[in-house]
C-alpha cells in the first residue's frame, strides 16, 4: 500500500465541476428536482435535462446522485438520527461508506445531496483494491464510533466484490482495541439486509429510504476533518 493512490479521481472532473460549469450544473439541478416534484422518474427527468444543458455522464451521474424528490428527503430526514447513540449497535454498509472516505481523503470529486449525504462517482463494479487511505478511512470511522459511545459495530461487506476479506481482516485489525465490539459479515445479500435494520450507516438511498434508521456518518466525519475540498453542494435545494 505504499504506492499513493486517488481513489475515484478523473482529470476531467477539475474541468466539468469546475467555475465554469458549476452555475450550469446548479441550474441543471433545480430544473431536475422541478421535474422529480412533479412525477417525472428520474432516469427520463435527468436523460432531458442533461440533453438541455449538454452534460457529461459524469455530470449527469453527479446530479442523479445528488438530487431526490423533496418528499423522499423529506422522508429520510425523518429517520436520520441525530441524539445519543451510547450503548447502540451501528449497522455499516462497509463499501460505501469506506470507499466514499477514501475519495474524501484522495481530494477527489464527491457529492453533497439534497438529504445530506456524501456520495461519490467512483463506481465499484464488482473490484475493490485497499489503498493508501483505505486504513485512515477505517481509523476515522473508528474514531466516530468511540465518540459516539456505541456497544457494537457490525460492518456488511459484499461476497461478491473482490478482496472483502482482506477488507475485513483490515477493519478487525485496526479497530481491535477499541472500547466497542467489532464484527464484519461478508454476505451476498448486504442491501436486503440493512433495509431491515436500525442504526444504517450508509449514503445508498435505496437503504435509507426503507431502513428504520440511519446515520450521516461520512458526512460528520468529512465536515469535522475538512476533506470536502472537492464537493459539489446540492443539499441547499431542500428546505424544511
Amino acid at each position: 500500500m505504499s504506492k499513493t493512490t486517488r481513489r475515484g479521481y478523473v482529470p476531467r472532473d477539475e474541468k466539468e465541476f469546475g467555475d465554469e460549469y458549476r452555475c450550469k450544473l446548479q441550474k441543471a439541478g433545480e430544473e431536475l428536482l422541478f421535474l422529480l416534484n412533479r412525477g417525472y422518474n428520474i432516469k427520463g427527468a435527468s436523460t432531458f435535462i442533461g440533453n438541455h444543458y449538454l452534460l457529461s455522464e459524469r455530470q449527469r451521474l453527479a446530479l442523479v446522485r445528488g438530487i431526490s424528490k423533496s418528499e423522499d428527503v423529506t422522508n429520510r430526514k425523518s429517520k436520520e438520527v441525530t441524539d445519543s447513540l451510547s450503548g447502540k449497535t451501528i449497522n455499516i454498509d462497509g463499501f460505501n461508506t469506506i470507499i466514499t472516505l477514501e475519495v474524501a481523503l484522495s481530494n477527489s470529486l464527491i457529492i453533497k445531496s439534497m438529504d445530506g449525504t456524501i456520495r461519490d462517482l467512483a463506481g465499484l463494479r464488482g473490484t475493490y483494491s485497499v489503498i493508501d487511505k483505505t486504513d485512515i478511512a477505517i481509523k476515522l470511522l473508528g474514531e466516530r464510533l468511540g465518540q459516539y459511545k456505541v456497544n457494537k459495530a457490525i460492518f456488511y461487506l459484499d461476497k461478491p466484490v473482490s478482496n472483502s476479506g482482506r477488507l475485513k481482516m483490515r477493519i478487525l485489525e485496526l479497530l481491535e482495541n477499541l472500547q466497542f465490539k467489532v464484527d464484519v459479515e461478508i454476505i451476498n445479500n448486504v442491501d436486503s439486509i440493512l433495509e431491515t435494520k436500525e442504526n444504517v450507516v450508509s449514503s445508498d438511498a435505496i437503504i435509507i429510504d426503507k431502513c428504520k434508521s440511519w446515520i450521516n456518518m461520512n458526512n460528520n466525519i468529512i465536515e469535522d476533518k475538512k476533506l470536502g475540498v472537492n464537493c459539489v453542494d446540492f443539499s441547499k435545494f431542500y428546505f424544511l
